[in-house]
């Protein structure tokens, strides 16, 4: 059995991408592989085949190997609540809320667990492909580390160093970062990967061979930057997106801790959505359809949106005729109060809701987790997704549901049909669902994207651009492991 780390520089040096990458690599060549996140610390989430909760870029990397994602690939997942404070969730369970400073504490316990969830999947697969979380130079953070070198040294596996390039200065944080390891920690290094290069490659040479000669590590290839790559991101918004006349106009809230933003990657390959994240400060663009997004703290953002004024804008929105839907955390805003008794998102208290469906939600310990697939109650459309909530919703307006799902019923449509919502994410995901949602909305003609084939396009994508330009033998041979 072969265990490989990916480590990065930086955030978003592109760890998840080179794993999915490498996951889909192995498995074209028919080894049983499966990805590992020691620790994550992520708003977007996924369900897995046992139950539990994993980050939502391990569950992409588990579709790049093939296989059900599973809670042992990710088995500590932190979900922020406050600067300070975070839901800490145990093999796809939730442990509690805990601050930052107890976690630090914790992180002695959390390492029998990281342990444990690796030999489980070391029985199961051939190759076991690591990700790494942040930067293993980050010095505040080495004590008990279980996301980095601490994972690393406790497993006795060798790790590979991704830059990013894009961001300039790649040689200085590749030699700074090499340099702030321990010396057994720089020994494990076992070469490069530059990511996200633009350019004429000859131009890089040489300093390429300078790092070479400098560190005595070999740069194991450079990635090009892939042009429109969308596949699920751990938690940065992209935020960029054209304007078409003639399209569909779609808004998003940028909320503070909005949750599961991959639910809208399907809109943003839309030929016919101009989708549009708003932030702070920014003013209300004009549109046709609001979608209120997940929350992992539902009353601080819908707080935070009242702050905006956001409350009288899609008050504006829906008295011109626009529409109007809420998604999990976003559905629980749309009713007349969110209560959380027991302070499972943040301090315990009542807000008072946007009062635009008669319903009212508490939020009660027990996280509902399950994919589950159904149809849209106003046309019968066939939608599947999955449900990460606390919440139980009660009140009229569910008697006009917007889903049924198996043997229940879920979300709610206003009288007037402007406003409904549900707990369902992934509502998008397939193409003919969406088609149905966005003629709610007001789309007279387009052909939606299938985002599950999607998926697996640029998943081929990224094992194709390995072949053309990593030095697989190379790198194979210096892990002196497993025979290719």
């Amino acid at each position: 059995m072969l265990t490989l780390m990916i480590q990065g520089c930086t955030s978003d040096a592109g760890k998840s991408t080179v794993v999915a990458a490498l996951c889909r690599w192995f498995a074209r060549r028919g080894y049983s592989v499966a990805p590992f996140k020691p620790q994550n610390m992520a708003l977007n989430s996924a369900v897995t085949v046992d139950g539990g909760e994993i980050g939502r870029s391990t569950a992409l990397q588990a579709l790049a190997c093939g296989i059900e994602p599973h809670s042992d690939m990710n088995p500590v997942l932190l979900k922020p609540q406050t600067d300070m404070g975070a839901q800490v969730i145990i093999r796809g369970q939730v442990l509690g809320n805990m601050q930052a400073l107890d976690y630090h504490a914790y992180k002695k316990t959390a390492r029998e667990a990281v342990l444990s969830a690796w030999q489980d999947l070391s029985t199961r697969y051939d190759v076991i492909v690591v990700e790494g979380a942040g930067s293993p130079a980050e010095i505040n953070l080495r004590e008990n580390d279980i996301a980095n070198m601490g994972f690393a040294e406790m497993v006795d596996c060798p790790v590979i160093l991704v830059a990013d390039i894009d961001r300039g200065g790649v040689f200085a944080h590749l030699v700074g970062t090499l340099d702030l390891l321990s010396e057994s920690e720089q020994k494990r290094t076992r070469g490069f990967v530059i990511n996200r290069f633009r350019g004429d490659l000859s131009l890089l040479q040489g300093g390429l061979d300078w790092l070479e000669e400098r560190t005595g590590k070999p740069v194991f290839g450079v990635l090009p930057y892939l042009h429109g790559l969308t596949l699920d991101a751990e938690d940065a918004v992209d935020e960029q997106g054209g304007h078409d006349a003639g399209a569909l106009d779609v808004v998003v809230p940028l909320l503070p801790r909005m949750s599961n933003h991959n639910d809208f990657d399907p809109l943003r390959l839309h030929p016919g959505v101009n989708l549009r994240f708003v932030k702070m400060g920014e003013t209300w663009p004009q549109a046709d359809l609001v979608i209120l997004p997940g929350s992992k703290s539902t009353r601080a953002d819908l707080a935070f949106l009242r702050e905006q004024g956001w409350d009288r804008q899609i008050e504006r929105h829906l008295r011109y005729g626009g529409k109007l839907l809420g998604i999990c955390g976003g559905f629980q805003m749309l009713g007349e109060r969110i209560d959380d008794p027991d302070g499972l998102e943040s301090d315990p208290g009542s807000s008072q809701g946007l009062g635009w469906l008669a319903m009212s939600t508490r939020l009660v310990a027990g996280k509902q987790l399950r994919y589950v697939s159904g149809v849209f109650c106003p046309d019968g459309t066939r939608v599947q997704g999955y449900e990460i909530h606390n919440g139980v919703t009660r009140g009229d307006a569910l008697s006009r549901p917007m889903l049924k799902l198996g043997d229940y019923l879920d979300g709610a449509i206003s009288p007037d049909q402007q406003v409904m919502g549900c707990y369902l994410h992934g509502l998008f995901d397939s193409a003919e669902a969406t088609e149905s949602l966005l003629a709610w909305a007001g789309m007279r003609s387009g052909e939606a994207v299938d985002y599950a084939v999607h998926r697996q396009v640029e998943l081929d994508r990224l094992a194709d651009m390995l072949d053309e330009h990593l030095d697989l033998t190379a790198l194979l041979s210096q892990l002196q492991s497993i025979r290719f």
